[in-house]
């Protein structure tokens, strides 16, 4: 399950918004001949164009056009969003942030307390989506932690209370955004075993399942009233930071292993994908309901472990026992042990470019 928290946040313009205007004035120069009746085709105008102003990699160039005169002749991207980011300063968030200035969107970060460049967000009362076409929600409590009665309270009402606050405010807000991308985790399947699931597959048992489940089932109020929806169940991230600061030292002193047996699959994605994913899926209007944001072939933990020890050039020989787990971690050891097999069938399906397809290439990342 996503938790995506964090401190500190920082949203820079994009390369694709200086070569813009380094070309706005020969665009300008350009509108001129075209509205005076010069021969130049808007076609041509269009391909001379289309890469080189955002740098946006297909299949979602932007799309320009000159206004018919007597309008100002200036070029415009039609498919630029502004998107609401709640859990902006967790480690997805960051990351969403920086591709999505990067894409020529406008992101607008909301924070809890207020914070110079942040819209608040309440924990009562209406919350200011005013001007978005889209919001971004990947906030909830952090699972690590011994899962106490309050810390399990505390990991489901922050999710579900949350998305339902923020989809009431959707609903009751006069031309508000229209798109909402929430998170979720593959944890919705539950314990898998050696049964390779998909977005069509059944919700599973357990704690994170039922949580999942009442995750997602907040967003519906906003379907049935006719806004797409994007349902992101969210694999194991890694990458630079997140969950692998704690695991990679592990590793870098020799002392990594298996957990348990090893044979459990894990469902694996990295940092970059997630956060191209969530763009991705903003950016394609046929898209909505559940999507897996996972690799497109999950390992079994034994793989992982002999993985991430060749890419940091230690051995992995202390493997930790399913009944110590269990015993030190309680509930909490389901999250280690349990099988999640997942295929990102729709990603697979509309042809998403993975960064990072598989774990050796994730792993390098590490290094860099």
């Amino acid at each position: 399950m996503v938790a995506d928290t964090g401190v500190g946040v920082g949203f820079g313009g994009g390369v694709g918004v200086g070569a813009a205007l380094a070309h706005r004035g020969r665009n300008r120069r350009t509108a001129r001949r075209v509205a005076a009746g010069g021969h130049m085709r808007r076609e041509r105008i269009e391909k001379r164009h289309r890469f080189n102003l955002l740098h946006i990699s297909p299949p979602f160039p932007p799309r320009l056009f000159i206004e018919s005169p007597p309008l100002c002749c200036s070029f415009r991207i039609m498919n630029r969003l502004r998107i609401g980011v709640i859990g902006a300063s967790g480690y997805v968030g960051r990351q969403l942030g920086k591709i999505a200035a990067a894409s020529g969107h406008a992101v607008i970060p909301f924070s809890r307390s207020i914070r110079p460049g942040y819209r608040l967000l309440p924990s009562e009362g209406r919350v200011d989506l005013s001007g978005l076409d889209a919001v971004v929600n990947l906030a909830g409590e952090p699972i690590l932690g011994l899962w106490t009665k309050s810390k399990r309270r505390n990991i489901r009402e922050s999710r579900v209370f949350g998305t339902a606050h923020l989809v009431e405010s959707m609903l009751s807000a006069s031309g508000g955004p229209r798109i909402l991308l929430n998170a979720s985790a593959v944890g919705f399947y539950g314990d898998t075993g050696e049964e390779e699931v998909t977005e069509n597959s059944a919700a599973g048992t357990g704690f994170l399942a039922e949580t999942c489940q009442a995750w997602e089932a907040a967003t519906q109020p906003a379907a049935r009233a006719g806004l797409r929806v994007v349902r992101l169940r969210i694999g194991f991230v890694v990458g630079p930071g997140g969950a692998m600061n704690l695991i990679l030292p592990v590793f870098r002193w020799g002392l990594g292993g298996n957990l348990g047996n090893g044979r459990q699959w894990m469902s694996c994605i990295h940092v970059d994908d997630v956060a191209g994913m969530a763009l991705w899926c903003l950016e394609n209007e046929t898209l909505s309901g559940p999507v897996n944001a996972v690799m497109p072939e999950p390992v079994r933990n034994a793989v992982f472990t002999r993985e991430l020890s060749a890419a940091v050039h230690r051995p992995a020989i202390l493997p930790a026992p399913a009944f110590a787990l269990r015993l030190m971690l309680g509930e909490l050891s389901r999250v280690m042990l349990d099988s999640v097999r997942v295929r990102p069938l729709i990603a697979e399906s509309l042809r998403y470019k993975f960064h990072f397809p598989t774990l050796p290439a994730a792993f390098a990342s590490l290094q860099k």
